[in-house]
């Protein structure tokens, strides 16, 4: 690409200019296009730094247009950026049926689960409001586990909403915006989207340290922990999601904010999320060690030890988010492949069991 552009522009620097009023000769990061006549289309080759450019003549012969408007100005979609239709250079072997398949059941799948995640944990979150004999400082943390899962189900399914009403097929790109509102809410449902599911893991990581102190600490409480789980749980995603829309809006202010195409950006978010997992990873070991030492104390009744255990351990994983470490370094911008499908079984498996 780099080598691409650096030819465009000696190029464009050496062509003599066309008389007349014209459309401005330029890169506009995909295509290089000289001047050209008012109220025309103009076609280039499709750019020999694609990387399926060499599979097929279908896109070696292939063309990108663009319209010259009869003011001399290159003609704009909805969003204000310059139309170009580059269908002809799209890679026709990446179209699985097969995989849109899937990705289309799984959507269908995790709407369906985080629609009866959101009712089980409204009746849930109710139930400890209403009773006093619940209202204790652990029921307080729980509370406010499934809040923050109640507001990632119900962001997670407002986002798609608005992405499934907002955006349709176009020739300019393959998510054609219909307007600058609509951009608008999009960016803002997937801001307050990854907000959530911040709170989600900063929530999951004060479960998973007030079960450490709890059972490694006769006498805690947790109450003057309160404060700091609160910070940690409603306060923490602010200090990277915040930071996230800033460099998503200078540097990677395209669409709905939907793809993650520079990983940079993408690891403003993925970063903390990970440290949590990575935290909580630890604190499950140590649960676990903890209670097997129990066991072997005889601490617990001998019947079924075996299997508790291994139901107390099997709980934790969704509990304390730990099935994350697994797939944690799978980047998620880059969508596709058979690595990632697995991942996105998985995430959808273990967060119906939350």
């Amino acid at each position: 690409w780099h080598e691409y552009r650096h030819a465009c522009e000696l190029r464009l620097r050496l062509d003599p200019p066309a008389p007349g009023p014209v459309c401005n000769r330029s890169f506009d990061m995909y295509a290089c296009w000289g001047d050209a006549a008012p109220n025309s289309t103009v076609t280039v080759p499709c750019p020999w730094y694609l990387p399926w450019h060499h599979r097929g003549c279908s896109v070696q012969g292939g063309v990108v247009a663009r319209h010259c408007g009869p003011d001399g100005r290159w003609v704009t979609d909805e969003t204000g950026r310059p139309w170009r239709d580059h269908s002809q250079c799209e890679d026709l072997a990446q179209e699985q049926p097969l995989q849109a398949w899937l990705l289309e059941q799984f959507r269908l799948l995790y709407t369906v689960g985080y629609s009866l995640s959101l009712v089980a944990l409204l009746l849930a979150l109710l139930l400890l409001l209403l009773f006093r004999r619940l209202r204790c400082t652990r029921n307080f943390i729980h509370a406010n586990l499934f809040l923050s899962f109640v507001l990632r189900a119900g962001a997670i399914l407002t986002r798609d909403a608005l992405l499934q009403r907002r955006l349709r097929p176009g020739p300019g790109h393959p998510l054609q915006l219909l307007g600058q509102q609509a951009v608008a809410g999009c960016r803002l449902a997937q801001a307050l989207t990854q907000y959530c599911v911040g709170a989600n893991y900063g929530w999951l990581l004060a479960e998973g340290l007030f079960l450490h102190k709890l059972l490694v600490l006769a006498a805690f409480s947790g109450e003057h922990c309160l404060p700091a789980f609160l910070l940690l749980g409603w306060g923490a995603p602010v200090l990277f999601v915040v930071p996230w829309v800033v460099v998503r809006y200078l540097y990677e202010n395209e669409g709905c904010w939907e793809r993650n195409e520079k990983a940079a950006v993408w690891w403003i978010i993925r970063c903390p999320i990970l440290m949590a997992v990575a935290v909580n990873f630890v604190v499950f070991v140590r649960i676990v060690r903890i209670l097997v030492a129990k066991v072997r104390a005889h601490q617990v009744s001998r019947g079924d030890t075996r299997v508790r255990l291994a139901r107390s351990t099997l709980t934790l994983i969704p509990l304390l988010g730990v099935h994350e470490v697994a797939f944690a370094l799978v980047g998620e911008g880059q969508g596709g492949g058979t690595l990632h499908l697995v991942r996105l079984c998985l995430q959808l498996l273990l967060s119906s069991s939350q």
